[in-house]
């Protein structure tokens, strides 16, 4: 110390740090308040500013406070300094974190808005949290005096180490990004894969690929091998999709009264349950003569993949109640056994007489 410690020096540091607490108390109440008006708006962007505000600004001015504080107080100059590293240090480590979560959260705030990128894939937020506190990271350590250049220079010599232990994890990060850049997977489309799995894709993250199937199981693919493999995506380049029913009437039923009643049975279904497709236009196209019927197919339209299950079942119950009504037979097939009674007793081998 330059000068003895007086109470004088005592009152105004308590001082200081007083006013920071009261400024950072009264900060969080606007805060606070700020937020309750930003979450009555459309725009979730300024929810996440107001959000991370108040958890910065309080902390910034306890921060100064304590800054203040050590002024009044008789330190050296190198305890001054140090303190003021430490504060420094602290205020701009809190406001990487901050930012981080303000661009990440923009970042997935703009994806969620924008119909052609992966609303809930964490993989470009998840890079642009690291790239964002790599940077404060390295600020912070240049501030505190260390020169980041043989840092820098360092992680560019053990890259390619980095790459080759690292390379299943690079893979998998590298064919996430091309997967949705590309826009052949995003999150909420239906995909089946060619060795059967399937199910809505829940996410996409810098590793794996989450499918949610319909009996609400999660399939964990990891990204390279989605990206490496066939897939059907139902949900593109629509997510409307047709679903066909085989049907089969007797031979002696009158065709052209079994399209009109099976296209009016359809039509209803189109238009009165929920998950069809109220435009699209159901058509029935017969196909074959079986053993005991005549076959057709009735082309049916969902809005996504997982209405199909509810349409078949309620065109099935409505179709085969018309049917009844209308007596349209529907036959079960039989088969006749003609057995020859002399073949059959001489494949019987009679025993000998002695």
């Amino acid at each position: 110390m330059s000068r003895d410690l007086t109470l004088h020096d005592i009152i105004a540091a308590g001082i200081a740090v007083a006013a920071g607490l009261a400024a950072a108390l009264v900060l969080r109440v606007v805060l606070r308040w700020l937020g309750e008006r930003a979450r009555r708006t459309k725009w979730s962007g300024d929810d996440i500013i107001v959000d991370v505000l108040r958890t910065v600004a309080p902390w910034a001015a306890i921060a100064a406070g304590v800054a203040a504080a050590a002024a009044a107080l008789p330190l050296t100059r190198a305890v001054g300094h140090t303190v003021n590293q430490i504060l420094t240090a602290g205020v701009m480590a809190t406001a990487s974190f901050a930012a981080a979560r303000v661009i990440s959260g923009l970042v997935r705030t703009v994806a969620q808005s924008r119909s052609g990128v992966a609303g809930s894939a964490t993989i470009f937020v998840n890079i642009t949290r690291i790239t964002v506190l790599a940077i404060g990271f390295l600020v912070i350590l240049e501030s505190c005096g260390i020169s980041i250049a043989p840092l820098l220079t360092a992680l560019g010599v053990g890259g390619l180490a980095i790459a080759l232990a690292l390379k299943d994890t690079l893979a998998n990060l590298f064919a996430g990004v091309h997967i949705l850049v590309s826009k052949t997977v995003q999150p909420g489309d239906y995909i089946r894969l060619s060795s059967g799995e399937e199910g809505y894709v829940v996410d996409i993250n810098w590793r794996n690929t989450v499918v949610e199937q319909l009996s609400n199981n999660l399939v964990i693919i990891p990204n390279a091998k989605l990206a490496g493999t066939n897939m059907t995506n139902f949900n593109r380049p629509e997510q409307k999709l047709s679903v066909t029913v085989q049907v089969g009437v007797a031979y002696d039923s009158d065709l052209e009264h079994v399209e009109r009643v099976t296209i009016e049975v359809a039509e209803d279904v189109m238009q009165h349950v929920g998950g069809a497709d109220p435009e699209h236009e159901p058509a029935v196209r017969f196909h074959t003569f079986g053993d005991s019927r005549i076959g057709f197919s009735v082309i049916l339209g969902v809005g996504e993949f997982s209405d199909k299950y509810r349409i078949k079942h309620e065109f099935i119950k409505r179709l085969h109640q018309r049917y009844g009504t209308e007596g349209i037979r529907i036959p079960v097939p039989a088969r006749t056994v003609a057995l020859q009674q002399a073949a059959t007793e001489a494949a019987i081998p009679r025993p000998r007489v002695p």
